[in-house]
C-alpha cells in the first residue's frame, strides 16, 4: 500500500498561480489517518471528528482508494466569532491499492469521529507452504508433509 496524494503538486501549483494558501484554519488540505498491517490485513484510521456519518463515501476504482468526507460549517448569522480553528468543507483523501489486497472485501466503520477501513490481503498475496515432491527408488512420487512437533 502507498500513502499518497495524486493532487498535492496540483494544489500547491494552483496556490502558487492564484496566490492562495494551500491549507488555511477553515479548509485543510487533506484528513490526518494513519496506516498499518495487521496478520492479513491492512487498517487505515483516518480522524473525521464531527464529520455526519451520511456524509462519508468510501468507493474503490481501479486500484485507488477514495475517502471523501463533509462537515458544515456551523451557523455564523447574529455570530461574533473569538477564535474559529475546527476545519469545515469537503474532506478527500486518495491511496493507491497494491494487486494484492482483496477489495471485494474491505470494510468501514465510523466509531467515535474516527473512520475505520479494513482492507484484507488477497487470497494470492498470502504465504502459504508449498509440498515438495520426490521420487523413492521405485520410481513412485510421493509427496514430503511437514511433521509438527
Amino acid at each position: 500500500m502507498l500513502r499518497f496524494d495524486p493532487f498535492r503538486d496540483v494544489d500547491s501549483l494552483t496556490s502558487a498561480m492564484l496566490g492562495a494558501s494551500s491549507g488555511s484554519d477553515r479548509a485543510p488540505r487533506f484528513m490526518p489517518m494513519d496506516l498499518y498491517k495487521v496478520d492479513d490485513l491492512y487498517v487505515l484510521s483516518a480522524d473525521l471528528p464531527g464529520v455526519d456519518p451520511g456524509s462519508i463515501d468510501v468507493d474503490v476504482d481501479r486500484g485507488t482508494l477514495t475517502l471523501t468526507a463533509h462537515r458544515s460549517a456551523p451557523e455564523s448569522t447574529g455570530v461574533q466569532w473569538i477564535t474559529s480553528e475546527r476545519f469545515a468543507g469537503t474532506f478527500r483523501r486518495q491511496v493507491s491499492l497494491g494487486d494484492g489486497v482483496d477489495t471485494e472485501r474491505i470494510s468501514a466503520s465510523y466509531d467515535n469521529g474516527v473512520l475505520s477501513i479494513t482492507i484484507p490481503l488477497a487470497e494470492r498475496a498470502k504465504p502459504r507452504k508449498v509440498d515438495i515432491a520426490h521420487r523413492e527408488l521405485t520410481g513412485e512420487q510421493t509427496s514430503i508433509e511437514q511433521g509438527t512437533t
